[in-house]
């Protein structure tokens, strides 16, 4: 685990012209810093297996220093993010059974050798940036939010990549995204790693990559309607397709949003073959003992989600159809800790994804905006996902095999006054099947934040 420096150079060589004659008072003017402070308190008790509960809180800081451009036909600028994260309270070590609560890999905080979650950690990630026209170039640490590839946010503090991005709005209503990541510091951890995917990433017998292409584009066809398409690639496991059409229709009465999103992922490099796959270059899914291509990334992915508003109610339903052999493929760290994925079955429990092999799901949910009543600020939703003819890996039972989960959120922010922007939010979850990979978790999450503007 050894943190990259390989786009010093060129961090330095950016952040160097930021001082000479044209770090002009432009670039003083538009830069932004914000502190944001962030309780969190997180209760995991998994019921189907002989290990102890999952609890710890801490405190996060999280530093957002964003500049702004040089003058000139190109601008340069600099962003930096600092974060640290303090224990408060914890449980004994990692790997003890005989204990009623402990640290592990899916907790907030590192692990010593011990077993123990530190008691602090943080990072420090700077990122380059140049403009021209309406197009700009970030190099360094990055947070995408993309269908091939976003980043988590489900700690104290948050996952962030290392790589280089561009950015075009060169053509009127046209985003184009395209970019290279080579490393992730994950959520619980200071350190950087390099990149895998769901049944590869052990590290003492998987296999990792340091370079995963991605690009596409978002085109608004109209004010209600977009359209977007995206690619991903991880050398040596996969390659991805995305295409999405979200469309806005305003009803007599109501709103209605349809959101449809398709994905096509195939193998390429060392996962393509056999002798690549048996080096560990390896998908999570299903197969036969026989089967030649075993282990192989081979999946689609197809979903519908609609969803109706009216005066601060809404509800939505959903369905989501996965074939192929392998489960659905996404950049993910070590086992346990943690991925988010662009898909409408992306829950509060974040293991539960419901995106195994030749599993469909259906998705049916309520929500709403107590501002219609007069408590601006306070909102409840609520989500119930089931998942079924999964293809179990490990029993064998092809297309036997359920999964269900349930999502309660309840947030309030303050509008105003001298607490203005404090937040508070209780996330509650269920998660229980048959699949050799579920467990019957339930979950808790508290968290407390409050963003501080300093200029």
């Amino acid at each position: 685990m050894n943190r990259s420096f390989s786009n010093i150079g060129l961090l330095l060589g950016i952040a160097g012209g930021l001082f000479v004659e044209e770090a002009s008072a432009e670039f003083l003017k538009d830069s932004k810093a914000t502190l944001t402070l962030r309780n969190y308190y997180l209760n995991q008790d998994t019921r189907n297996a002989d290990v102890p509960r999952l609890d710890q809180w801490g405190q996060g800081f999280l530093l957002d220093f964003k500049s702004g451009y040089t003058e000139g036909v190109v601008g340069f600028g600099l962003d930096v993010l600092g974060t640290y994260a303090i224990r408060l309270d914890d449980g004994g070590r990692a790997g003890k059974t005989d204990i009623d609560r402990a640290p592990g890999s899916a907790g907030m905080f590192p692990l010593e050798s011990n077993g123990k979650s530190k008691r602090d950690f943080g990072r420090v990630g700077v990122t380059g940036k140049m403009r021209y026209s309406k197009t700009e170039l970030h190099v360094g640490t990055l947070q995408p939010r993309l269908p091939v590839v976003t980043y988590n946010d489900g700690r104290l503090l948050p996952q962030t990549y290392e790589g280089y991005q561009v950015t075009s709005r060169e053509i009127k209503d046209l985003t184009f995204i395209a970019g290279k990541l080579k490393h992730s510091t994950e959520r619980n951890s200071s350190n950087s790693d390099s990149l895998s995917i769901q049944g590869s990433n052990n590290r003492k017998t998987g296999q990792f990559s340091n370079q995963f292409l991605y690009g596409g584009f978002d085109y608004r066809l109209n004010r209600d309607l977009v359209i977007s398409y995206y690619f991903g690639k991880l050398q040596d496991f996969y390659k991805q397709h995305f295409v999405g059409l979200v469309h806005n229709w305003a009803l007599p009465v109501g709103a209605l949003k349809t959101d449809l999103r398709y994905y096509d992922s195939s193998s390429t490099g060392a996962n393509a073959s056999a002798s690549g796959r048996a080096e560990g270059y390896r998908a999570q899914g299903w197969w036969s003992g026989n089967d030649a291509d075993r282990y192989e990334v081979d999946n689609k992915l197809w979903s519908a989600l609609f969803t109706y508003s009216l005066a601060g109610h809404a509800i939505k339903a959903g369905y989501q159809k996965v074939t192929g052999h392998s489960d659905f493929p996404s950049l993910a760290p070590d086992s346990g800790t943690g991925r988010s994925l662009y898909l409408i079955t992306n829950t509060n429990i974040q293991a539960a994804k419901f995106a195994s092999a030749g599993e469909q799901t259906w998705v049916v949910g309520y929500a709403y905006d107590f501002g219609q009543i007069g408590i601006p600020g306070l909102s409840f939703s609520t989500t119930y996902y089931s998942g079924s003819d999964i293809d179990d890996t490990v029993d064998g039972r092809r297309g036997n095999s359920e999964e269900w989960a349930r999502d309660i959120t309840l947030g309030y922010k303050v509008q105003s006054g001298p607490l203005k922007g404090l937040g508070i939010d209780w996330r509650n979850g269920s998660w229980r099947g048959n699949d050799s990979g579920t467990v019957d978790r339930d979950e808790n999450r508290i968290m407390l934040s409050y963003s501080l503007a300093l200029f």
